[in-house]
């Protein structure tokens, strides 16, 4: 009786009954985002959102990590409760196919591009309906239809549009021009950046290196904006996002399922074997095969690819895919398979086993992982004649200080990184600096984990996401420069973004009424039960 008396006791400290039911405390809650030192906006976004939480009854902390870390937890792992992160917004993400991928549950695979896990069925057919709808006012309704479906269920938050304010000496190199979304570091600014003095070798700055450079594994923009400069595909999208042949000499779709490429001649990998359509095939069919995620959204469509010459191939899909074309194409980098053919497990290789052998305008050098990293020209490219910089180096720093520093002092030439708020000032009013600002359609997020309680139930989702200060973060952590999120399809890609969905605007009261009609109560501490 004793024993029984005692469990009844510390049964009643967790619960509450309520009829037939019980009530048991919300377990903690953990936050993941960047350190102080990586990107103060995020940090400092979780602990706004965290003291908003607590005031909800949560028992929360915020976890920084450093930043190849976070990444880890959140796509590889996937284990975690809630996490800041954000999507860049390279020009290929212009076409809403990638933001609205991340939310689909097929991409919800470790390493794949929806970490959180949000599955609804509704939402994956529509997903398939615009990728195959080729006409383009069909295709945005459609689009527009999946952002109003999704926000409701709140598997994830957007929490703003930052803009990219970025800087460049133009004292030592001229028409560096920022394309939207990428700021200056693109993969164009360095084949048309010309040099006004005798250094031809063109210095970024920044404070992230890749997380790796295997194009097997790699998750990180950070990665990718230096891969795709050594690496070639068959079409890249131009400053003005328009798709441009470049490994492919000719695309033509025979039909809406079947798209034949023809490469370029006299292209060879930087081994100076020649690149050819066995190359592009094994390529393709390589990823497919593999347990890298990472392009599964672009891949998906594709059925088979065929050799139909030396420089032919042909893609056949299982069904018609508007972006194939235009994005898939310009995303997957040519491997030779020479080299990569005989690696049974990509994902496993050591950086000192990646083999880093592209056919790209740029070759890669040496990587001093944590300091710095370098490329040359191609000067057997068939673009080299429009190139003025004998190569690339990428100065790795410590912070988002040293990085304007850098720029301050001409250790640097350009930023790959965005300034923070109280640097712009400075920057404009250094003589030898310009200043750029260009809106993002990328954005940053917090991303709850809908395997996890309380985030597998949409009532707490629409509650916790009610209880965020969004336009606090923009207009005092950016200085409004930004914009409060709202779609993963950003404001600024006006013809895709829906200004209709559901806001979720800063209301506490409104989040404690959520959750008190969901059944959700408060004990005597104030702890939030469920």
């Amino acid at each position: 009786m004793t024993k029984l008396l005692g469990s009844t006791i510390l049964l009643a400290a967790t619960t509450v009954a309520f009829g037939a039911a019980a009530q048991t405390r919300v377990a903690p809650i953990e936050i993941y985002t960047t350190t102080q030192s990586y990107d103060p906006i995020r940090y400092e976004s979780a602990y706004i959102i965290a003291d908003a939480w607590r005031d909800l009854g949560l028992e929360v902390e915020v976890r920084p990590m450093e930043f190849s870390t976070l990444l880890d937890r959140f796509y590889t792992e996937q284990d975690f409760d809630a996490t800041v992160l954000g999507w860049s917004g390279r020009t290929d993400r212009l076409d809403p196919q990638f933001f609205l991928g991340t939310l689909d549950s097929r991409q919800a695979d470790p390493g794949a591009n929806n970490p959180g896990g949000y599955a609804n069925a509704d939402y994956d057919a529509l997903f398939d309906a615009q990728s195959g709808e080729f006409n383009i006012e069909a295709r945005r309704d459609i689009v527009h239809e999946m952002q109003d479906l999704y926000k409701g269920d709140a598997p994830m938050a957007v929490l703003f549009h930052r803009d990219e304010v970025v800087g460049y000496n133009h004292t030592t190199f001229t028409n560096l021009n920022a394309m939207a979304g990428e700021g200056l570091y693109s993969e164009w600014v360095p084949m048309e950046a010309q040099p006004l003095g005798e250094r031809a070798t063109l210095r970024i700055g920044g404070p992230q290196e890749p997380d790796n450079l295997n194009p097997l594994a790699s998750t990180s923009v950070w990665g990718w904006k230096w891969m795709r400069m050594y690496y070639d595909r068959l079409v890249r999208l131009s400053p003005d996002v328009e798709p441009v042949p470049w490994a492919a000499a000719s695309v033509d779709a025979v039909d809406e399922v079947t798209i034949d490429v023809t490469l370029r001649e006299g292209m060879n990998f930087h081994d100076g074997k020649p690149v050819t359509a066995d190359d592009v095939a094994f390529t393709f069919n390589y990823y497919m095969g593999s347990d890298y995620s990472y392009f599964n959204a672009y891949l998906a469509p594709l059925e088979s690819i065929e050799v139909t010459g030396d420089l032919s191939v042909r893609f056949n899909l299982t069904e018609p895919s508007a972006p194939f074309a235009t994005i898939t194409l310009s995303q997957i980098p040519i491997l030779p398979k020479h080299l990569w053919e005989g690696i049974e497990n990509p994902e496993e290789l050591t950086p000192e086993q990646i083999p880093t052998v592209g056919s790209g305008p740029f070759v890669y050098e040496r990587y001093d992982r944590g300091e710095y990293m370098s490329l040359r020209a191609n000067d057997a490219h068939f673009y080299k004649e429009n190139i003025g910089v004998d190569g690339v180096e990428f100065v790795i720093y410590a912070d988002a200080e040293g990085v304007f520093t850098g720029l301050q002092t001409g250790q640097i030439d350009m930023t790959a990184w965005r300034m923070e708020p109280g640097q712009i000032p400075l920057a404009e009013g250094n003589e030898n600096i310009t200043v750029v600002s260009v809106p993002d359609f990328g954005y940053f997020h917090i991303t709850y984990n809908t395997r996890r309680e309380p985030f597998d139930d949409r009532a707490a989702r629409r509650a916790l996401t009610m209880a965020m200060d969004r336009e606090r973060m923009v207009n005092v952590l950016l200085d409004g420069r930004g914009e409060v999120g709202g779609s993963v399809v950003a404001p600024v890609n006006a013809y895709w973004h829906n200004p209709f969905v559901e806001r979720f605007e800063y209301d506490m009261a409104a989040a404690r009424a959520e959750l008190e009609a969901a059944g959700y109560s408060w004990d005597s501490d104030g702890r939030l039960q469920r």
